[in-house]
């Protein structure tokens, strides 16, 4: 067995870590702060507690995998999991509400029908079911097995044209399949929601991109008891209880190779780490510039999906209790100079100061731009969530803005990498697991499969099975 280190405590790196100790390899883990969970974050103050990262799970699946392969505690036994009922509150720019229930396509079209009119439901289930086809066609190249050397099969738009009417050609563009398919600007705005959730811009996102309303309305959404760190920390401890060794506040400065090879990292404290082979799940980009493809190469980078999309989040801590009727979450969709805004209600004792308090996440995709004024774009958030809690003004006692540059001190990097997409000649893919160099190996939402709780835990068990089985490994089947 091998000495392994890993670069980061990110989700996808812990995960790699939990499986490669149980097979038996000796792990380290090298964190450049002071805590593990990456871009899964803790914010506390005054009794309230909130989520700095992703609010809700999708594909408990892969974590429900891990735990099983790495200890005799399933999931279930180490986080309080519960599926999120209503999946969704939309409120439209023109005032009309939906509730669209968790993981039901025939709850979903009824709901559609009653809220936006006869039809509208219909036209969103026939969307869903070539997103299915989408789905079918990608998943497995996509989710289950490393990148394939030659990504050809996925550089190819895997979204169905019609067989007769108007979608005969390609779509090629989210917002271009919205408006042929779609027609309803409210049913365009869902569509466009799911894409910009991720950072992903409908007018460049490829309509590969239809394959995320189907895997959040198939597969559901589901809360951690205590908030999203809840998984974080039940991930760190199985890490622990397989006896992976942490090191905090220890950045790697420099990755050490010999004949092409990876062979260990040097700190920045000077000290140098041997290892048979690394594991990175630091920000890939700044990696592959600064140690595995300088500038003079950069022609041969990966596209990364770097669209200059970052989140701006604002926790609001509120007095008085949740309304009654109040849900989880509620997507307030932009209009009249608003941005569309995410607002996270969750209903846990664990976050809040008592009873008569309330603790509220509101969360928006952003552009990266250095002159942006944070502050005016917070307080717009704050008026658009004004028409999903009843309210907000009155009842706010105190706001915590989170900005790019923020979960850039916090991460590495202030943008926020999404899931793997096909088509557009593979521009959307990230990075493959496999490095150029020999022995290095990329974990994380900036690697393969993509961004997300649930891509990262599969990057997790994607690179276990290269180091343990090899560069032919296909993933588990």
């Amino acid at each position: 067995m091998g000495r392994i280190v890993v670069i980061g405590a990110g989700l996808g790196a812990m995960a790699t870590a939990a499986r490669l100790a149980v097979a038996g390899h000796t792990v380290t883990v090298y964190e450049r702060t002071s805590t593990y969970g990456g871009a899964v974050g803790r914010f506390a103050r005054d009794g309230f507690a909130f989520d700095t990262g992703p609010g809700l799970l999708h594909l408990p699946a892969v974590y429900r995998d891990l735990f099983v392969k790495t200890g005799k505690r399933p999931l279930e036994e180490c986080v309080g999991l519960s599926q999120v009922d209503p999946a969704a509150r939309h409120v439209f720019a023109d005032g009309t509400r939906v509730d669209l229930p968790n993981a039901s396509r025939a709850g979903t079209i009824a709901a559609l029908d009653a809220a936006l009119g006869a039809g509208a439901g219909a036209r969103w289930g026939d969307f869903l079911v070539r997103a299915r086809e989408a789905w079918d066609r990608t998943r497995r190249p996509l989710l289950e097995e490393p990148q394939p050397a030659d990504p050809k099969a996925l550089a190819r738009e895997p979204y169905p044209a019609l067989k007769a009417g108007v979608l005969r050609r390609p779509t090629r563009t989210l917002a271009r399949l919205g408006e042929r398919e779609l027609r309803d600007p409210r049913l365009i705005a869902l569509l466009d929601s799911y894409a910009e959730a991720y950072g992903f811009p409908p007018a460049t996102a490829p309509a590969a991109a239809a394959v995320l309303p189907y895997m959040e309305q198939t597969f559901g959404s589901w809360y951690v008891a205590g908030g999203i760190r809840a998984l974080a920390d039940a991930v760190y401890e199985r890490c622990r209880e397989r006896r992976v060794e942490f090191v905090f506040d220890a950045p790697v400065d420099e990755l050490l190779t010999e004949a092409g090879r990876a062979v260990g990292v040097r700190l920045e404290s000077g000290e140098t780490v041997a290892a048979d082979h690394v594991v990175a799940g630091a920000p890939l980009p700044a990696l592959y510039r600064e140690q595995v493809l300088p500038w003079e190469r950069a022609d041969e980078w990966p596209a990364f999906q770097r669209h200059g999309t970052g989140r701006l989040t604002v926790h609001l801590a509120l007095r008085g209790a949740r309304e009654e009727g109040a849900v989880h979450r509620t997507v307030v969709h932009g209009g009249e100079g608003l941005p569309t805004v995410t607002v996270l209600r969750p209903d846990d004792p664990a976050l809040r100061p008592d009873a008569d308090h309330e603790s509220v996440t509101l969360s928006t995709m952003v552009g990266l731009l250095p002159e942006e004024d944070w502050a005016e774009r917070a307080g717009r958030m704050v008026e658009a969530a004004g028409r999903a809690v009843p309210g907000l003004a009155e009842r706010l006692l105190w706001q915590e803005v989170r900005t790019p540059e923020d979960v850039r001190a916090a991460t590495g990097t202030d943008e926020v990498p999404g899931p793997a997409l096909a088509d557009a000649g593979g521009a959307w893919l990230p990075a493959p697991n496999l490095s150029p160099v020999p022995g290095l190996y990329f974990a994380g939402g900036w690697s393969h499969p993509g961004g997300g709780l649930a891509h990262a835990g599969m990057s997790g068990a994607l690179v276990a099975g290269l180091i343990v089985e090899g560069a032919e490994f296909r993933g588990s089947r």
